[in-house]
């Protein structure tokens, strides 16, 4: 998606790319991910009560924010209030929060303080499910009273959260399911928030037209879209995926563990290249990508956390041109070599794997290259190009930085792929895009492709 398509107010969102994912709450403390209290069925008093006690002394935002610079993230979204129903907020419409229970402080006006002071930009995540109030569960057609008291909870909150703490840069829904956007009232909702925000950037997650129930699959494909809309919501939120949404802005949410976006005692981690190329993955796809971390219980980033921002931070910084700003283009299909992005007249091979060869080929660009350069070293780099590829040379035979090294192509115009050659990946397109390349070699099954 080109920036020319998207107003000037939200520009910052692709130039972006990369932001950080913050669940935290008093879920931390069972330490078994952030839907321990539904997913396991725990007694909602006793878990109440933990969760009063709760308080983490040893939360601080400021840290956390030195963390995301440290990692080379813009922007976070920190979960203000999550299906537990707990708010981390000052919420005059509940005593279920930071500021009235433990720790007397509303953490919310903490983290936003702290990361704008970081040059972030912030945004809050908020659930619109709670699963402790029967009316949520039961929904407007059982509870047709209970629903519309749940519902103006909700809206009041939204409106709190827009009101009291300056600009909020991006607010992200959750947990619309199995509601419908009428049931939620979604098109008041955002009314109300363009009014309080006006630059606000709203996700897409405020529930599916209304429809009728057909069969007993009904709720669990609701639930698998999670009410994904394309008429609400500014951008698309593919999980677990690294998934194009054309035609509008998108973010792609993942986890940096395995699997649970809360705190987890046990939880395995994901290595800091696999994080490095979803990153990688996302922006040459026009595409951001929001990283998540759970802090722990004493409101601790892991260390193991730490250590893979690190890693991608000091990528970034060398490499960061080839992603930060970046533009979703058709592309040759460079699977063997790594990924491939653009921004302007710039082409970036981001090298996956290094055969540490002296040369390589990139087929089927059509787009004249006026000179390469590999980033962060002064290794001179030589082109030759012809209609069918492009030959780099002068690679050193051992890189200094072994981790995704990236070689910046400066092409005559914006890159583009020959008009004869497939522009999409191997088996995903008709195989007809690559009649013009096998006949290069003749028609017949003879070694020398000619009729006998």
């Amino acid at each position: 998606m080109s920036d020319i398509s998207i107003p000037e107010k939200w520009r910052w969102f692709p130039q972006a790319r990369f932001g950080i994912f913050i669940h935290w709450g008093p879920y931390a403390q069972v330490g078994r991910g952030e839907q321990v209290l539904i997913r396991e069925w725990l007694d909602h008093r006793e878990y109440a009560a933990a969760a009063c006690r709760w308080n983490p002394r040893k939360f601080d935002p400021r840290q956390w924010a030195a963390t995301a610079r440290l990692g080379g993230f813009r922007y976070a979204v920190f979960t203000a209030r999550h299906h537990d129903g707990y708010c981390l907020w000052d919420s005059r419409l509940t005593d279920y929060t930071s500021a009235v229970q433990a720790p007397k402080r509303d953490f919310v006006a903490e983290y936003v303080e702290a990361f704008r002071a970081a040059g972030l930009r912030v945004g809050l995540y908020y659930s619109l499910a709670d699963f402790r109030v029967p009316a949520y569960l039961e929904g407007p057609d059982i509870n047709p009273a209970g629903w519309r008291t749940f519902c103006e909870y909700v809206h009041g909150q939204v409106r709190e959260l827009l009101n009291n703490y300056g600009k909020i840069d991006v607010i992200w829904f959750d947990g619309s399911w199995p509601r419908t956007r009428e049931d939620w009232r979604s098109e008041e909702l955002v009314r109300m928030m363009r009014g309080l925000q006006p630059d606000i950037l709203i996700n897409n997650r405020l529930g599916k037209p209304a429809v009728k129930p057909a069969g007993p699959d009904h709720y669990k494909n609701m639930l698998e879209d999670a009410g994904h809309s394309r008429e609400l919501g500014d951008f698309g939120t593919p999980e677990h995926s690294i998934t194009a949404d054309p035609g509008r802005l998108w973010e792609s949410c993942q986890v940096s563990t395995w699997r649970l976006w809360g705190y987890t005692i046990g939880e395995h981690w994901r290595p800091a290249e696999l994080l490095l190329d979803m990153l990688v993955d996302a922006a040459g796809q026009g595409g951001n990508l929001l990283l998540n971390v759970g802090p722990d219980a004493d409101g601790v980033m892991p260390p193991e956390f730490v250590e893979r921002a690190r890693v991608i931070g000091d990528w970034l910084r060398v490499n960061g041109e080839a992603v930060y700003g970046t533009e979703a283009r058709e592309l040759p299909d460079t699977v063997t070599l790594g990924r491939l992005s653009c921004r302007g007249n710039n082409l970036y091979l981001i090298l996956r794997f290094w055969d540490r060869r002296l040369s390589l080929r990139l087929p089927w660009l059509q787009t004249r290259v006026r000179r390469a350069a590999l980033l962060g070293s002064d290794c001179p780099l030589s082109v030759s190009q012809n209609d069918w590829e492009l030959t780099i040379s002068g690679l050193p035979p051992q890189m200094e930085r072994m981790l995704f090294p990236v070689i910046r192509l400066e092409c005559d115009a914006p890159p583009a792929v020959h008009p004869s050659a497939g522009k999409s990946p191997l088996w995903s397109d008709h195989p007809l895009c690559y009649v013009p390349w096998a006949r290069r070699r003749g028609e017949s099954v003879w070694v020398d492709g000619q009729a006998r």
